[in-house]
């Protein structure tokens, strides 16, 4: 028997842990109705949340979290939502796509009564949850979404409202939207193959059950996913219904990170290449950095300087709509088109400076110990996930920190707590690294893609040092 298929059997002869998950499985199959409950009472929520602060006038100086709508929505998105979500997804995988996500649930919802049109080419393609990522980031900056509820609003109304529409138009009791479209899809991806549980299917009980000649109670997956072939947990929503389907799929117990390994390369995809290293670990630290970067404050100064010397004042005092660029005279927080443009350049010079260092030593690495070939290159990039992953939730948890800090709850240890995890994400790279390059090379050459590796978890940890700890 291969490798391959014994990697992704389930064990015929389950420990306690196995047991329960599958049992845990099951009832999530059988208990479809009180998922759905939990489902609305998310929407209720979120609906109140994103929609109700944009119409409040803005929280005073002497606002709490725990007294003002304005100020709970805030920390509620912004200080636990995005974050631990995020975390979520390495833990337990996409569970909270499959169980909680307000807009899953909706565009499922809808599409139950949707013109049913077939998918277009133009909505699978595979670059959409990395254009995706970077312009909603990149707005999210512009206008603030962070800090003001009315671009919450835009941003995660707006998102929804397609979301809805989509469902309404493509497909029939699916979830469109969240496989091809959904902005943090790519990244929910990413952080799912990470897991150490996910749905498994047994191939071999898969084929007995074929010989039997049984016919199986149809299983109708939402987001798409062929569970026949599934063998890993990137696209699962983790919603259970499919568990036991023809005795051979389980919530199961897998080694993390086993699917970056055994799975991720079997089909090269430059396009989450390019959402890992110029995305997450691009576009991601410009977008944290520039609101506390002195670099940042210096172009901005130089460039100044150039355009009055020119006679050009005007990109220095002319203002845009609070849609479209930050607008809060009152709260003396306002971006000039000058502020607006050197925003998306610092931005778009990190994201290249950064990306390309990062391809250029993965590139140089594999080189070297001359297993160079595109798809290995690839591959090999699937190994930085940890590292990507926990510099966003940094810098997503340091709005938590600040968020609190502003009622007076100090994080205890919270330096301490950082470095332990950029080191932690750095080392679990270099163990993915070492798999992976392990499947074609062995001896002293084996290390050369791995350093190229740790080199590049070097450069992204110092890169959140200069916010953290050196700015």
């Amino acid at each position: 028997m291969s490798r391959t298929l014994i990697d992704h059997r389930i064990s015929p002869q389950p420990g306690a842990a196995r047991l329960a998950l599958r049992r845990l499985g099951d009832r999530m199959a059988r208990h479809r109705a009180a998922i759905q409950a939990v489902q609305w009472v998310v929407v209720a929520s979120y609906l109140v949340l994103v929609a109700v602060p944009a119409f409040l006038p803005l929280p005073p100086a002497t606002a709490h979290l725990w007294n003002d709508l304005t100020l709970f929505a805030q920390f509620a998105f912004w200080g636990v939502w995005w974050p631990f979500v995020l975390l979520s997804m390495v833990l337990i995988g996409r569970t909270w796509c499959g169980v909680f996500c307000p807009e899953g649930a909706l565009t499922e919802f809808v599409s139950r009564r949707s013109l049913g049109l077939a998918v277009p080419r133009w909505i699978t393609w595979r670059g959409w949850p990395f254009v995706a990522f970077v312009c909603t980031t990149v707005y999210g900056q512009m206008v603030s979404v962070y800090q003001y509820p009315a671009p919450v609003l835009v941003v995660l109304g707006g998102s929804t409202a397609m979301a809805i529409g989509v469902g309404l138009v493509y497909g029939r009791n699916k979830r469109v939207w969240c496989r091809y479209l959904c902005p943090v899809s790519g990244v929910f991806g990413l952080m799912a193959k990470l897991a150490p549980v996910s749905f498994q299917v047994d191939q071999d009980a898969w084929l007995r059950s074929q010989h039997r000649g049984a016919r199986p109670a149809w299983v109708d997956c939402a987001p798409l996913v062929p569970i026949r072939t599934m063998r890993g947990a990137s696209a699962c929503h983790m919603c259970g219904r499919c568990s036991g389907l023809r005795d051979a799929v389980r919530l199961d117990l897998r080694l993390p990170g086993q699917e970056v390994v055994r799975v991720a390369g079997e089909h090269a995809n430059p396009w989450e290449t390019a959402l890992i290293l110029f995305g997450l670990m691009g576009v991601a630290v410009g977008a944290f950095h520039w609101s506390a970067s002195p670099w940042f404050v210096a172009a901005k100064q130089v460039v100044a300087e150039w355009l009055v010397e020119a006679g050009i004042v005007w990109p220095l005092d002319t203002t845009a709509p609070w849609w479209v660029l930050t607008d809060y005279p009152a709260r003396n927080d306002v971006l000039t088109l000058l502020d607006g443009g050197m925003l998306l350049g610092y931005i778009g010079v990190t994201a290249v400076v950064l990306g390309g260092a990062y391809a250029a030593l993965l590139a140089v690495g594999l080189r070297l110990s001359g297993a160079w070939t595109q798809a290995r290159f690839h591959h090999l990039a699937q190994s930085l996930i940890p590292v990507a992953g926990c510099g966003v939730f940094l810098g997503l948890s340091a709005t938590t920190v600040t968020l609190l800090h502003g009622d007076g709850i100090e994080v205890p240890l919270l330096d301490a707590a950082r470095l332990v995890l950029l080191a932690g994400s750095l080392l679990w790279s270099v163990v993915l690294a070492w798999r992976i390059a392990g499947l074609w090379l062995t001896g002293p050459r084996r290390f050369l893609p791995v350093v190229g590796v740790a080199a590049c978890g070097v450069v992204a940890g110092f890169a959140w040092a200069l916010l953290f700890w050196i700015w």
